[in-house]
């Protein structure tokens, strides 16, 4: 190392002492062997794959590409899999089982979230309506929320519902009317059918809903660490 860049070296090094990672008032779970603990106390806390367990479920998970608000790849490029609390995993396979007997599917945006990504959400958009404050945590975080929508069975091709997936206006929550009668019913079904199964829906995201029972810790494992784990 040059004299010159001696001084910056050990700058940097003062301020990762002397500026810890930001603490939070609740437990983040990041090792395999705190999920294995949490397991140990309640087998509920099992993260489930949901296309492993939720016959015919389709994936289109955006932030491991850039198709998302953040423009960018939140995860990592072959991300295949995701996942859910058991109570969750189980009470989505019931919806997608009832939604079946209609011609009809769920398409999963997203579930499983690590908490570093949330914090990275953040940064860009502060907007409780919107992005989960790192403060408080996300259900997605805790493994009970999951981002959806409708497809037709027949021909693959996802149901209107007004707008995209992450539409940070207006028009994509519940309460908006202002839109074609049959989008008006597509989200309604959505929301009946998630609704009657446990889930709750979040009033300024038609895509966005919480399971509503248990009480889980953040996780901030990766993708691999939870692919493994689930072996």
């Amino acid at each position: 190392m040059s004299f010159y860049k001696w001084p910056c070296f050990v700058i940097a090094c003062c301020m990762a002492l002397w500026c810890p990672a930001q603490s939070y008032s609740f437990r983040v779970l990041r090792s395999g062997e705190d999920y294995r603990e949490a397991l140990r106390k309640n087998a509920d806390n099992r993260m489930l794959e949901l296309k492993s367990h939720i016959p015919g479920l389709v994936y289109d998970l955006r932030y491991a590409t850039t198709h998302n608000f953040m423009h960018r790849q939140m995860y990592p490029h072959r991300t295949r899999t995701t996942f859910m609390r058991r109570p969750a995993a189980e009470a989505l396979a019931a919806v997608q089982k009832e939604l079946n007997r209609q011609g009809l599917g769920l398409k999963i945006f997203d579930a499983y979230r690590p908490f570093s990504v949330s914090e990275k959400f953040w940064e860009l958009v502060k907007d409780e309506r919107y992005v989960a404050n790192p403060a408080k945590g996300s259900n997605h975080n805790r493994g009970t929320a999951v981002d959806l929508t409708l497809t037709d069975l027949k021909t693959g091709k996802e149901l209107p519902m007004g707008t995209g997936f992450d539409n940070f206006t207006d028009s994509a929550h519940h309460s908006f009317t202002a839109l074609p009668p049959q989008v008006l019913r597509n989200r309604e079904q959505l929301r009946t059918v998630m609704q009657q199964h446990g889930f709750k829906a979040l009033d300024s995201e038609w895509w966005h809903y919480t399971y509503a029972t248990g009480n889980f810790d953040v996780l901030d494992l990766s993708f691999r660490q939870l692919n493994k784990l689930s072996r």
